[in-house]
């Protein structure tokens, strides 16, 4: 096959989808449906943290911050698979293919950030509380803030950087949308710097913030062990939506991780996109439903706004 440079390769083919015929139809409402409540649910709860100053306290403004990536995430996702479900040709420009990468890994990176810099603050108010207020002041916030994207921001552009020059021998993706270690796996050329690049950012990054998260966590755990039924009742109410928020995450992108990396020919097409699309839908539609149910004070607020609708 002659090798071309990945300017030359004007399309990539998404070779994951497969012939649904009529339920096409099905799939596509489904998903306008999914996409629908997203947007409303975050965008709810965005502007109820936002206009109620009883709520800008450091875990709302971080939990305000991680919804404004839920919409972003989301955007970045639906509307490219709304058209290809109806599409009969799954083809999309390397232009728009580079641009979803590079929405879908920024995406990710301030995912992640953001629920390490939400542990830490957990983990502050439950074991050290009497110091919570000055170590995590506004101005604080705002600079952890800050750093989540800008960082999530320069990483995600060297990483462009490295994909967007390779020489590609191919534009096939077995995925149902772009992906950056798909683009990669079809270069020619010699991709040890982006090897390396990716090496140095989980050893230096994802592993740097699990282990702050396991960390705080074991702090706080240690804190209810010993601490009174009224600190043990405060850590489970704040936690556990997080907690679980975190265990979606990683699950969702721990298997995409591994079907990137492996053969996973013998799970079924069907499932593999299911689990491959999980980290990425399943975040922004269970979010605003762990945070909205299970805090209090959001929910109180939700419930007095449908209130005052109905009257």
């Amino acid at each position: 096959m002659m090798m071309m440079n990945s300017t030359q390769v004007s399309y990539f083919a998404l070779v994951a989808y497969f012939d649904t015929g009529l339920f096409k139809y099905l799939y596509f409402l489904l998903i306008m449906s999914l996409y629908v409540f997203i947007v409303s649910a975050n965008v709810l709860l965005i502007v109820v943290i936002c206009s109620n100053r009883s709520l800008h306290e450091p875990m709302y403004l971080f939990l305000c911050s991680l919804f404004v990536n839920e919409l972003y995430g989301s955007t970045g996702l639906f509307p490219f698979l709304l058209v290809q479900i109806l599409s009969d040709i799954h083809t999309v420009a390397a232009p728009l293919c580079f641009l979803q990468i590079y929405l879908i890994h920024f995406y990710g990176s301030v995912e992640l950030f953001t629920l390490g810099v939400m542990s830490y603050d957990r983990y502050l108010a439950i074991c050290c509380p009497l110091q919570y207020n000055s170590r995590m002041s506004g101005g604080r916030v705002a600079v952890l803030t800050a750093f989540v994207w800008f960082y999530s921001v320069l990483a995600t552009v060297v990483m462009m950087s490295l994909s967007v020059p390779l020489q590609l021998c191919g534009n096939m993706i077995n995925k149902v949308y772009c992906d950056n270690y798909s683009i990669v796996k079809l270069a020619c050329s010699d991709t040890t710097v982006n090897n390396i690049y990716g090496i140095v950012y989980i050893f230096t990054v994802i592993v740097s913030l699990i282990i702050l998260i396991l960390f705080s966590y074991m702090r706080i755990l240690r804190v209810c062990f010993s601490g009174c039924k009224q600190t043990r009742q405060k850590a489970v109410s704040t936690c556990t939506p997080h907690l679980a928020s975190l265990l979606n995450f990683s699950f969702g992108a721990f298997f995409e991780i591994v079907q990137g990396r492996f053969n996973m020919k013998y799970v079924p097409n069907m499932l593999r996109v299911f689990l491959s699309l999980y980290w990425l839908t399943c975040q922004p539609l269970f979010n605003p439903l762990l945070y909205g149910l299970n805090m209090s004070k959001i929910r109180i607020i939700c419930r007095g706004l449908a209130l005052g609708r109905r009257l």
